[in-house]
């Protein structure tokens, strides 16, 4: 995730890139064409690198920091009818989603970056988003049959770093766009889990008495 000052740093490149690439123009215009060159060759250059800078940070800011193993989110169930829940996803950094799943079993998956090379020594934590929260039978043939349940939690924006470093290996070395992680665990009424993440990826937990109950007949 990008700091605000790191924003700004890219606001200012672009409007200056900006203001060079109107003085190119203009300069041109009144025939003075070499200097008109440089400046709007300038001036665009700035301005493609401050909207490319701009364009990773807004999708940088759809994941967040882990250095430890730390809390993701709180998963509240709520049985609506038989293989039917409603769910409050509890994440602490953005509020609480609430979502309708089938099935006997929740999934919930992220997606992990990691920083390789040179990167790391920049002190670059680890970085987690959440993707998506998805039902399953425990039954495979229902599995195949039933329909399926599967809301994002978390809809990408700018340019993904993610599907950028798997397409461009050999342009972003320092990127590890090649790990996600997945955990599921049974549904019940009142059941709460809290999941957690860590160096290895996502563990979840029971958080109270019908979540136990649950593992315990699973």
């Amino acid at each position: 995730m990008m700091e605000p000052l790191t924003i700004v740093v890219l606001l200012a490149l672009g409007l200056a890139g900006l203001v060079a690439l109107a003085s190119g123009v203009v300069r041109v215009f009144r025939r003075r064409l070499v200097t008109g060159g440089g400046l709007t060759t300038l001036g665009a250059a700035l301005a493609g690198a401050a909207a490319l800078g701009l364009g990773l940070a807004s999708n940088l800011y759809t994941y967040n920091r882990f250095t430890h193993e730390q809390a993701v989110v709180d998963l509240n169930f709520e049985r609506l009818a038989d293989q039917r829940y409603r769910v409050a996803v509890i994440d602490p950094q953005s509020g609480v989603q609430h979502w309708e799943v089938g099935g006997d079993e929740w999934q919930l998956d992220v997606r992990l970056l990691r920083w390789q090379g040179k990167a790391t020594l920049l002190g670059l934590d680890p970085l987690y988003r959440l993707e998506r929260l998805s039902g399953r039978y425990r039954d495979l043939q229902r599995e195949r049959e039933a329909p399926r349940s599967v809301h994002a939690l978390n809809p990408s924006a700018g340019l993904d770093l993610w599907q950028l470093a798997k397409g461009y290996e050999e342009w972003l070395p320092f990127v590890d766009a090649a790990y996600g992680s997945a955990t599921y665990l049974p549904m019940a009424d009142k059941a709460q889990y809290t999941v957690t993440i860590n160096a290895n990826g996502l563990v979840a937990r029971p958080a109270n008495e019908a979540a136990k109950e649950a593992l315990r007949r699973w």
